[in-house]
């Protein structure tokens, strides 16, 4: 299962069906719309997919708590230079610096693949949160695939 993240029910899948499946859900039970941006077309190692799962959820969180978003745009790429996520709201956004267990835990999870987060916020204009990892960490002392 190295290049696969494993679910409910014992059933391998890629990190790109992992993330329909729970946006699908996820926009079922909030009623929030989700746009698919990009997701990553091949394989994604798999300590970055518990990564971006991870990230995703809270992120996910935050929104439907917070927000009072209607759209949620989402979008996870594996090139060259790494992995980069960003998730969108057009909700009621904030002002000052984005704070608090959930904000730490994404940040976290980043910085565990040598990576960076930001969440920026526009009062009335939504928030945005930006994760990415450079390639070279993602998978120590073996290159991947652009994608």
């Amino acid at each position: 299962m190295s290049e696969e993240v494993r679910m409910r029910g014992g059933r391998s899948r890629s990190l790109a069906q992992a993330l329909e499946e729970h946006l699908t859900e996820w926009a079922e039970r909030t009623g929030t719309v989700v746009e698919i941006w990009a997701l990553p077309g091949g394989d994604v190692p798999p300590r970055a997919a518990r990564a971006v799962l991870a990230t995703l959820g809270e992120a996910l969180s935050n929104v439907e708590r917070h927000s009072r978003a209607n759209i949620v745009s989402i979008a996870v790429t594996l090139g060259g230079g790494g992995l980069r996520m960003t998730v969108s709201d057009d909700g009621v956004g904030f002002s000052g610096p984005a704070a608090g267990r959930g904000i730490t835990a994404m940040r976290t999870h980043f910085a565990d693949l040598g990576g960076t987060l930001t969440v920026n916020g526009v009062v009335g204009g939504g928030t945005t949160v930006t994760a990415a990892a450079p390639r070279q960490r993602l998978t120590p002392g073996r290159p991947l695939e652009d994608h």
